[in-house]
């Protein structure tokens, strides 16, 4: 369960739609953000779920803040890149995992932003959930729901909710 509920919070899923349901072009973009993080880190989000480290994210943005971004590469790819690229990518990724919705960018200013240095970018905000270090795990305590759903998890260690009519 709390797997699920790591995946759900600070996986791909936006938050907007993880809290409260809402799903907008800009839920995608969020998830879009995640995957950015994900190519240039060479890590899986879920990879970081069972560490002491920080979420894919909040590592991201940590190393943003101290301005060190270039930490965040896959360190099998240093070799092959243009570190103006590389922190491109890690701002676009940052800017799409923004909190508030409106704060992220569309998916045709990402493509703008990609294409054309001569596009200036907004400084990002703090990324949405990030999990600042001292935080105990073991607070997040959750019941089993008390409705009529089943959980099974699949080959592929995704979950599969199973809906039981009343």
């Amino acid at each position: 369960m709390l797997l699920m509920f790591q995946m759900c919070f600070s996986g791909y899923m936006s938050p907007e739609y993880a809290m409260r349901g809402e799903f907008s072009v800009k839920s995608d973009v969020y998830s879009f953000g995640v995957l950015v993080l994900e190519i240039i880190s060479g890590k899986k989000i879920s990879s970081f779920y069972e560490t002491d480290a920080d979420d894919l994210v909040s590592y991201a943005w940590k190393l943003w803040k101290e301005g060190t971004p270039l930490e965040l590469m896959d360190p099998t790819l240093r070799k092959s890149y243009t570190p103006n690229e590389v922190m491109r990518c890690i701002h676009i990724g940052l800017l799409c995992v923004q909190e508030d919705p409106a704060d992220r960018p569309t998916m045709a200013t990402i493509m703008l932003m990609l294409d054309s240095y001569s596009v200036t970018l907004p400084v990002p905000n703090q990324p949405a959930f990030v999990v600042h270090s001292g935080t105990d795990s073991n607070m997040l305590q959750f019941s089993e729901p008390t409705t009529n759903v089943s959980v099974q998890t699949s080959v592929n260690e995704m979950s599969v909710s199973e809906m039981d009519p009343r």
